[in-house]
């Protein structure tokens, strides 16, 4: 009995210290290994969560800015107008418009190794190679600061309409810094009917054009009844962003006035770069076939450079927002990052140096062949 009793005794004791001690420490080892392993899992997490934003970023991107490239050149696509220097409005000249332009001028200070693009495209249903003027014959008044003009097809005016009057001959064919003459973007002032007409159904565009008359710029573009599209791209502090150069200041500098002008339409898009696609045939041969890729600015004193653009190679890179240790060894490659692909054509490689920390991160490249169609539809252009 009294055996007995001594054991359920030691029985209710309970555990010792040692054996607690040894439980503690095989929990502790357990809570340390689902703590890596929940670790491990979050840091893959946000690995591929950063990787798939980067891939959308990369895709919305290249997307919006594909976009405004493939529609360049609408309503503007004529020798007398590409290269010309355009004055937008008091104190603000377009240098040398075309329907795309790398590294322009006038688009300052992106992130380092890194190019911009100046898109310029109208809205017009009106003629794609403008309306021809005759020397108006007509008793209408008009104020002394409007110039008459009679064209050929009135019903594609309307009050309000955008145009650019040019001369017959092109004439913006020096290379002296600005292009001379500037050509004028302005409104229709009004859509009168001539009280002795011209020609059957012939109307008169009145268009706010001070001191030119009809015959020195005898044809009339019509721009349409918004302003033309002028989006300058460029990557600032590692965004894909974007100004409207018809309505904001995209100047030569970067203040804290200008800087909300840009807008931010990708995020964590490090590098764009782009080149020309350019037809090399020999002068009255053009056939639009992209021959050569390359960066070189068309010369303004010749229609015949832009013509011969007939489409850009672009690509966008996309960084993941996860940093993570030396994960990336050497920047990322695109079709132009090589010289002669295809021959002839020049390098542009995509450079990340400009931030110290580059290989701490991930990189999706996408890139693309855009087509500039309404330099195509021109066909092939006398003397080019």
């Amino acid at each position: 009995m009294n055996a007995v009793s001594k054991s359920s005794r030691r029985n209710l004791n309970g555990f010792s210290l040692v054996e607690l001690m040894v439980a503690m420490a095989i929990g502790l080892f357990g809570v340390l290994i689902m703590m890596q392993v929940f670790s491990l899992s979050e840091q893959n997490k946000q690995s591929t969560t950063s990787g798939n934003d980067a891939m959308n970023e990369g895709v919305v991107s290249l997307y919006a800015l594909q976009r405004d490239v493939r529609m360049s050149g609408y309503g503007i696509a004529d020798v007398k107008m590409m290269g010309c220097n355009v004055l937008l409005r008091a104190g603000v000249t377009l240098v040398a418009m075309a329907p795309v332009t790398i590294n322009h001028p006038a688009i300052p200070l992106p992130d380092a190794n890194t190019d911009t693009l100046l898109v310029v495209y109208a809205n017009t249903n009106g003629s794609p190679q403008g309306d021809s003027i005759t020397v108006p014959t007509t008793s209408v008044t008009v104020p002394s600061n409007l110039t008459l003009y009679t064209v050929q097809t009135p019903a594609a005016f309307t009050k309000g309409d955008w145009v650019i009057a040019t001369p017959q001959v092109r004439t913006c064919a020096t290379t002296a810094s600005p292009l001379t003459p500037t050509l004028t973007l302005t409104q229709v002032a009004d859509t009168v009917t001539s009280t002795v007409p011209v020609a059957a159904g012939a109307g008169l565009a009145v268009a706010a054009v001070p001191s030119t008359t009809p015959p020195t710029y005898p044809t009339l573009f019509n721009l349409g009844p918004r302003p033309p599209k002028i989006a300058a791209y460029a990557i600032r502090n590692g965004n894909l962003t974007m100004c409207d150069y018809t309505l904001n200041d995209c100047g030569a500098a970067i203040s804290a006035g200008t800087a909300a002008n840009w807008v931010a339409i990708g995020n964590n898009i490090v590098s764009l770069r782009a080149q020309y696609g350019r037809d090399t045939a020999a002068a009255g041969a053009m056939d639009g076939i992209v021959d050569v890729f390359d960066q070189s600015l068309p010369q303004p004193s010749t229609a015949c450079d832009w013509v011969r653009v007939s489409a850009v190679r672009l690509a966008l890179v996309a960084r993941s927002v996860q940093a993570a240790t030396a994960i990336t060894s050497v920047a990322p490659v695109w079709e132009g990052t090589l010289a002669n692909n295809p021959t002839g054509s020049t390098a542009a490689p995509i450079n990340l140096s400009g931030n110290a920390a580059w290989q701490n991160y991930r990189y999706k490249v996408f890139q693309t062949v855009v087509p500039l169609r309404n330099i195509s539809w021109m066909g092939q252009v006398t003397g080019c």
